[in-house]
């Protein structure tokens, strides 16, 4: 007996609802049957390409209530703009639909408790929200993961996140909005680093404190930080440090590493690089044992190593990976892999970072993450 397609209306048609389209009707489990945009144009250039792809050409609407009244949905994927997804996600679960959200979840962690209150509703109706996390489900940073969670590193004490990129003027200068705190939510840690910052969460636990120290070294006309450090205080006791910079030439160079008493991993840009694990049944001597090589061999295809061959449709397959957990868990009436949770505290972290820089002392995590620091502006450099 064959499952059920679950029918999608992507709303939002710009670059990143159009990568969306395309992972949806490469995959077997769903079919995009409504485009939504304010700008119909954009709308119909989604339902065009849809059709091209080979499925039944999708509905098109301006706003999300029409595209509910037109066509046959089961699953709305907001890629709008975030200060738009507390309202998008509101209509789409008091219409019964099951939700995935675009990150960033927004850039106000206020609105994004509003969400994740809306969707620990839902989820008593039986309705499934998830965030996009796509770099969670690469099998390199997932094999890290489970070694840190398993005890396979012994006790997790350490991590590092580094997110060295290259930003030009041009590329600030290109739009308005680019650079601002308003429009843009913050510089190299919100934009170029959420992803890292989020698997380093993920990783380590629940952070309770948070230092840092921001700086605008190489660039112009810019509201927001282009260099970051911050260091992290996790519930377990263990420690990390966050570098994001888009002032390092040429760029593109995004590492995390996890270290316990036991073992260590090396994610560089989502491939392992390094993972060591001592047997469970070895004493390790007074400075470790002498063999410190590298286990990474044969643990996963050679694609997802460092020095191997380029993964095929790698861009697509991140999202892809995140969509088959997204169908089994609405199939299976359970929760989602990331939930609209883990989004608002892997936001509520980064939003630690900037007030923790702007105030120059240490910040709880919990206080940006209930609202007791909601009214907190921040800038770049320590102003307290």
């Amino acid at each position: 007996m064959s499952t059920p397609t679950l029918h999608v209306a992507v709303v939002g048609c710009g670059v990143i609802g159009r990568h969306h389209a395309r992972v949806i009707t490469a995959h077997e489990g769903l079919t995009v049957t409504a485009a939504v945009d304010a700008v119909l144009p954009a709308a119909t250039a989604l339902a065009d390409e849809a059709q091209a792809a080979g499925v039944a050409r999708p509905a098109v609407a301006a706003t999300l209530e029409a595209a509910l009244d037109e066509a046959e949905v089961d699953l709305v994927v907001i890629c709008s703009p975030s200060g738009l997804h507390v309202q998008l996600a509101e209509t789409a679960l008091a219409a019964g639909r099951h939700v995935v959200i675009e990150k960033p979840l927004d850039v106000s962690v206020a609105r994004a408790r509003q969400i994740a209150g809306l969707a620990r509703d839902a989820a008593t109706r039986g309705l499934v929200v998830s965030v996009i996390s796509q770099h969670r489900f690469d099998p390199a940073n997932a094999l890290v993961a489970r070694a840190a969670h398993d005890g396979t590193f012994g006790r997790v004490t350490s991590g590092v996140a580094s997110i060295g990129w290259w930003r030009s003027q041009d590329y600030y200068d290109s739009g308005e909005w680019r650079g601002t705190w308003a429009l843009d939510g913050g510089g190299a840690v919100m934009n170029q680093g959420v992803h890292t910052v989020d698997l380093l969460v993920w990783m380590l636990g629940r952070p309770v404190e948070i230092t840092a120290q921001t700086g605008l070294v190489a660039h112009e006309r810019v509201e927001v930080e282009d260099v970051a450090v911050a260091t992290i205080r996790f519930e377990s006791g263990a420690l990390a440090v966050v570098h994001a910079t888009t002032a390092a030439y040429p760029g593109d160079l995004t590492r995390i590493q996890v270290h316990g008493d036991r073992g260590t991993g090396v994610v560089t840009d989502d491939r392992l690089e390094y993972f060591h694990a001592a047997p469970r049944d070895v004493e390790m001597g007074i400075q470790g044992s002498l063999d410190k090589a590298n286990q990474a061999a044969g643990l996963l295809p050679d694609d997802q190593m460092v020095g191997g061959p380029a993964e095929a449709d790698h861009f697509l397959r991140g999202h892809s990976r995140q969509y088959d957990d997204i169908v089994a868990a609405i199939r299976e009436g359970r929760a989602p892999g990331v939930t609209v949770d883990d989004a608002l505290l892997s936001l509520a972290t980064v939003k630690s970072i900037y007030v923790a820089a702007t105030l120059g002392r240490p910040v709880r995590v919990d206080d940006v993450l209930t609202g007791v620091l909601d009214d907190q502006a921040v800038t770049v450099g320590a102003h307290a």
